[in-house]
């Protein structure tokens, strides 16, 4: 069973939490990657979660709400296709949900 936590919650947990994100970010820096949150679809699995980016890496660049495909085919095996382009950000997405809600309240 899920707990609901407040806002409150959270930022306290922050604290207590400290140490395990200044790792992460330190082996980040370390390794001299950015931390990326990356879903993957792989074998038939599909996994999210964080990764380290390397400098040569197609998501290295990418910033703010920028998203990035890249497909791994059997034409595509050694040099992805790559789409990227502008992510919803939150403006799209609550025009998005604007339009979704008058378009529910028409039926």
């Amino acid at each position: 069973m899920f707990r609901n936590y407040s806002n409150i919650d959270f930022l306290n947990s922050l604290g207590s939490n400290e140490t395990h994100f200044k790792k992460i970010l330190n082996m980040g820096i370390e390794n001299e990657s950015k931390i990326k949150y990356v879903a993957e679809y792989k074998n038939g699995k599909a996994s999210v979660g964080i990764k380290y980016i390397p400098k040569n890496h197609d998501f290295y660049n990418l910033e703010g709400s920028d998203n990035i495909v890249l497909f791994y085919t059997d034409r595509y095996k050694s040099q992805p296709l790559i789409v990227k382009g502008a992510g919803a950000g939150s403006e799209v997405t609550a025009s998005g949900i604007f339009a979704d809600i008058i378009r529910v309240s028409r039926n």
